[in-house]
């Protein structure tokens, strides 16, 4: 680390007002001030020119921009020395980064065509866990077999993914399934938010998927006894239906209650239609049984959940994504920044009066950020991303 960093927390500058005046990011004057790697693309002398006349502008004195570069190690923990690092900065990152994106001179210096993170392209695009394979395969049963699903997720934990994989499967496999998705722009819990989904909205769409030409029954009770009646139909001509609803932690609880009677439509002892509901945690707080609303849903509801990346999976998982884009883990990133990104993407908690820590390592939030630390690494010029690297984002 060097004395740069004490130097501007005593004078009250932001390491982001420094890059600011360097025109560099503030990943890049992270990496500088707390590991002294200095870019390589740039004049290290030249560079330290510029820093000094920023220090000097900021009203810093001659003994202090004299060591500005100076090295100096953090104390350790149990130690009495000034805790350097351990003071609040006020600068800190998010830990989870927004969306990122490869840059042209990143692809250049790894040799990569593809973002190995990017949208899938296939079904074989998608690395799969035993965990996932559970909640993937209870899918796919009730959509062919019928039932209640509610598959719970973090925001980027594979959600979407996984909806797409099963309407690619159903397809690909010619199940006689039909996959019904109401449309769920703008959906919220309540009116004053947004547009709520009724269930009249989605008897609509499934008039929709399984008679088309059909004109819809102007009363609800026409209109729900109609969609009785072309289901039976739709059945007798050998198809299933599955009524699949993303953004689920987005409906009312009344359309909830409703969702039961859409189960209840049958014929003999066969049952029309199978739901699958897919949402964020909010949709296991709204199924929660002691939610008396909702009791009838919730004793007729399975609920999957969709859950981080096992830290001891995370060097399959990239190499899984790596290798998709033609390229060996190991000539990108070291096993040093693996076991990092692990660690940054793992957050402190308390319950219970006991110390525990919660996983981030989805995959949306593990590809935000390998790509900013290989962007990092890109134009820091290091040949492979480092724990350091990752440190550094």
């Amino acid at each position: 680390m060097l004395k740069l960093k004490r130097i501007l927390q005593e004078m009250g500058q932001p390491q982001a007002a420094l890059a600011q005046s360097l025109n560099l990011s503030s990943a890049t004057i992270a990496q500088l001030v707390n590991h002294n790697l200095w870019p390589r693309r740039l004049d290290g002398e030249v560079l330290r020119g510029r820093i000094r006349g920023f220090l000097t502008e900021s009203g810093a004195n001659d003994a202090a921009i004299a060591n500005a570069f100076d090295v100096v190690d953090p104390p350790c923990a149990n130690t009495a020395g000034p805790a350097l690092v351990k003071e609040p900065s006020g600068e800190d990152e998010p830990m989870l980064l927004p969306k990122q994106t490869l840059q042209p001179a990143t692809r250049k210096a790894f040799g990569l065509f593809r973002d190995p993170f990017d949208e899938l392209q296939c079904a074989q695009d998608m690395w799969v866990s035993p965990e996932i394979r559970y909640v993937r395969e209870a899918m796919y049963q009730t959509a062919r077999h019928g039932g209640f699903l509610a598959v719970e997720g973090e925001s980027g934990a594979g959600k979407s993914t996984l909806r797409r994989d099963l309407v690619n499967r159903i397809a690909e496999n010619s199940d006689p399934v039909m996959i019904i998705e109401p449309y769920v722009l703008a959906s919220e819990d309540n009116d004053a938010k947004g547009k709520s989904l009724k269930s009249t909205h989605i008897a609509e769409s499934m008039m929709a998927a399984i008679a088309p030409l059909s004109k819809p029954k102007s009363s609800p009770e026409a209109r729900f006894a109609q969609l009785h009646k072309a289901l039976k139909e739709s059945h007798a001509a050998g198809y299933r239906h599955c009524l699949v609803i993303e953004e689920a932690h987005s409906l009312p609880v009344p359309t909830l209650k409703h969702l039961k009677r859409i189960l209840e439509l049958e014929v003999g002892f066969t049952k029309l239609v199978s739901i699958i509901m897919i949402g964020q945690p909010e949709l296991g707080v709204k199924l929660s049984e002691r939610n008396a609303d909702v009791r009838e849903v919730v004793q007729r509801c399975e609920r999957v959940k969709l859950m981080p990346v096992e830290h001891s999976r995370l060097g399959e998982f990239l190499t899984f994504r790596f290798d998709r884009v033609g390229k060996v883990l190991g000539d990108v990133i070291d096993e040093g920044a693996i076991e990092a990104t692990a660690v940054r993407l793992s957050q402190p908690t308390r319950h219970g009066g006991r110390d525990g820590t919660v996983s981030l390592l989805y995959p949306l939030a593990i590809g935000n950020l390998v790509i900013a630390a290989m962007n990092l690494a890109a134009q820091l010029g290091v040949p492979k991303v480092t724990a350091d690297v990752v440190k550094g984002v």
